[in-house]
């Protein structure tokens, strides 16, 4: 759904991927609408769970033709047409969750966010869609900050600034991690909404 009615010159994707809808996600999804609201930028928000979106990549979507889904369809025609791009999950097992890494396998794909047009010898890097586009990722663990990086080497952060962002031509990105959830406090949380709300309403002072 469009939060905003009117049509603006600043254009947002968010994607919530949690299921629970009193998770810190959720509030921090809905910290993400306010500021863009405020900042008169066009948004089209997601909530996968809430829409039911199914994440299972069809043998028809394995190669470079469009989508038959409509949803697919329109979150694609969403993704292009964004400035910005904004993701909210939890680190489960050092990945999205499930939902979320299927939007990804159905979406970030050829024709939409990159390309292999006839003209490339085999080998040749892609032709990258998503290069004038800002990313951001917002994501919370119950891992403390030390084993994150020296036991499990913060697969999200290569998996998002290398693997899905820069492959399609993403440089500008910001990603942060809320920790640890459980047994954080109210006065804690406020603290991370704000922090979240600071970064969104960076990105949008910085949109032409």
């Amino acid at each position: 759904m469009r939060e905003n009615e009117i049509m603006k010159d600043k254009t947002a994707s968010v994607y919530l991927a949690h299921p629970y809808m009193q998770s810190l996600n959720h509030a921090i999804y809905y910290r993400v609408l306010e500021t863009l609201n405020r900042g008169k930028v066009e948004t089209f928000s997601h909530d996968l769970y809430n829409e039911g979106f199914n994440p299972l990549l069809t043998v028809g979507e394995l190669g470079f033709d469009e989508s038959k889904d409509p949803l697919v369809l329109q979150y694609a025609e969403e993704l292009l047409e964004s400035d910005l791009l904004i993701f909210i999950h939890p680190n489960w097992w050092g990945q999205p969750p499930a939902i979320l890494k299927g939007w990804i396998d159905r979406v970030i794909r050829p024709p939409y966010a990159y390309d292999y047009p006839p003209e490339l010898s085999p080998g040749d890097p892609p032709v990258q869609k998503l290069s004038d586009k800002v990313g951001m990722v917002f994501n919370t663990s119950n891992t403390p900050g030390p084993r994150e990086n020296s036991y499990f080497g913060d697969p999200l952060e290569n998996t998002w600034k290398q693997c899905i962002f820069g492959f399609c031509g993403i440089q500008m990105s910001y990603r942060t991690m809320f920790r640890t959830v459980a047994g954080s406090s109210q006065e804690i949380r406020e603290g991370w909404l704000d922090e979240v709300e600071a970064a969104v309403a960076g990105e949008i002072n910085k949109m032409p």
